[in-house]
């Protein structure tokens, strides 16, 4: 088929990968504008824009779609249908109605659960069981098109955003070539979202990654995982001088100290640090919960014990987490 590609992070890159390798004819790729990125902050193209580089593509990178020329130019390209993943640009009518069988977008949830900007984010901090892949036709309101194709995906009791956004990435890089050979065919059903059920995904703000102890155990283990590798979970506690510091949590658990007393639990209060010969065990609202991946300001992530290191370790039991 003639198509378009739309796409820019990672996430996309095995979509456009197997597009190509199944023998489609992609003849432009859009993609979001290079990026000022690194120390230097030299422009860096996207991960699509270099995958299609090499590949020879002919790249677009609109700033938006407001310009009549840059739709006009979609237009003349007479495509047959436009793949949209994770493009980052809201696509006007003109857009949408342009190829003949319009924009198919593949979306990391089960819709019309986390519509949205951050619906893999979502899903484990809300303590979903599962999530999936979907293919769906887009259309002018926000992820509210037909779902053409869809996947299932458990997600696990040690799932990060980071693993997760690779498993549903592969699948979709399967599952978009297997909608399109049935749209080719003439096979492709395309069924309605449900009414009941909508909820959105909305984009993760830095004050809303802060850890509140307050909160059960479980719910700030999902709230870590789901906030990982980015933008990270924190909280404030004191370095070895004694100034405050930011402190991401990377990973954790919730269920695996058998070894503490638990009546104890109901006289700490929430933040309080009661452990840290393996991990960092902390008292929030409900039980207990293990830091074990931690990250100082400006440094990589380490595990609890590295990061333990040249800090006042005995004094820090009985400290609460700010």
């Amino acid at each position: 088929m003639r198509i378009a590609f739309m796409g820019t992070p990672d996430f996309s890159v095995p979509v456009l990968s197997e597009l190509i390798a199944a023998g489609h004819e992609i003849v432009a790729v859009y993609t979001q504008p290079a990026r000022p990125a690194g120390r230097g902050k030299k422009l860096r193209p996207s991960p699509v824009e270099t995958l299609a580089r090499n590949y020879g593509l002919n790249v677009y990178t609109p700033v938006n779609f407001k310009n009549s020329d840059d739709i006009k130019a979609f237009r003349d390209l007479n495509l047959d249908v436009a793949v949209v993943v994770a493009y980052g640009l809201i696509l006007p009518q003109a857009i949408l109605d342009a190829p003949d069988y319009g924009c198919l977008n593949l979306h990391g949830s089960l819709l019309p659960r986390w519509r949205g900007a951050a619906p893999i984010h979502r899903a484990i901090m809300a303590g979903d069981q599962e999530t999936g892949v979907q293919v769906m036709q887009m259309e002018a309101g926000l992820d509210t098109g037909a779902v053409l194709l869809s996947e299932t995906v458990a997600i696990q009791d040690d799932e990060t955003t980071g693993t997760l956004h690779d498993k549903l990435s592969l699948i979709g890089a399967q599952l978009m070539p297997r909608a399109l050979a049935a749209l080719d065919r003439g096979s492709l059903v395309a069924t309605p979202q449900e009414e009941e059920g909508v909820c959105y995904a909305h984009k993760i703000t830095s004050e809303e990654a802060r850890i509140d102890w307050q909160n059960s155990a479980h719910e700030i283990d999902c709230h870590i995982r789901g906030l990982s590798p980015f933008p990270g979970a924190w909280f404030m506690m004191k370095d070895k001088k004694g100034d405050p510091m930011r402190v991401k949590v990377l990973m954790s658990s919730y269920d695996r100290l058998n070894n503490l007393d638990k009546q104890d639990l109901a006289d700490k209060a929430f933040g309080t640090v009661l452990d840290v010969e393996e991990d960092i065990v902390v008292a929030t609202g409900s039980g207990y919960v293990r830091l074990s991946t931690l990250q100082r300001p400006g440094k990589s992530a380490q595990p609890a014990q590295e990061f333990l290191r040249g800090l006042p370790m005995d004094s820090l039991l009985g400290v609460i987490f700010e």
